[in-house]
């Protein structure tokens, strides 16, 4: 009986190790985390109030690009571009939706393109482009976070 108490003793001393497991610290636990994140899509794309209805997320960014490129092109209509018409139809926006739903417009202007005056076009666009209907930004994880994408306009005669 005295080996048998012995013997078991000895076994929980020697299992005990068994259950010590390390604890990993907060910097190898935050580095594994930021290793699995695809740091090169949004979880969550940039909405507006008329898309909140949609879930599908491919669904929601195409009626997010739509509403957008409709509104742009709604407040730069009745300005000059369309003069420009017959010589540009479309024109790239490098648009910047920030953490705090500010929204910025950027005309992007190809090398070569020299029959149009862009210091006139980028002045229309930007003084068109203002008083936007309030934009969730995008997020990563529920986190807000900065986004930019170009978007095509095109000029409607």
């Amino acid at each position: 009986m005295n080996k048998i108490l012995s013997l078991t003793l000895l076994f929980l001393l020697v299992s005990c190790q068994y259950f010590d497991k390390q604890v990993p610290s907060e910097d190898e636990l935050l580095q594994k985390r930021l290793n699995e994140i695809n740091w090169k899509e949004v979880t969550v794309y940039p909405s507006v109030a008329e898309c909140d209805s949609i879930f599908d997320k491919e669904r929601k960014k195409e009626c997010f690009f739509k509403y957008l490129s409709q509104i742009i092109q709604n407040k730069i209509a009745p300005d000059s571009l369309t003069v420009n018409a017959s010589i540009i139809d479309t024109i790239d926006v490098r648009v910047t939706v920030s953490a705090d739903s500010q929204i910025t417009f950027e005309p992007l202007f190809t090398s070569d393109s020299t029959s149009y005056n862009k210091a006139k076009i980028d002045s229309i666009i930007k003084s068109r482009l203002v008083d936007f209907p309030k934009i969730e930004p995008a997020q990563k994880d529920g986190i807000p976070v900065k986004t930019q994408f170009i978007l095509p306009v095109i000029i409607k005669e």
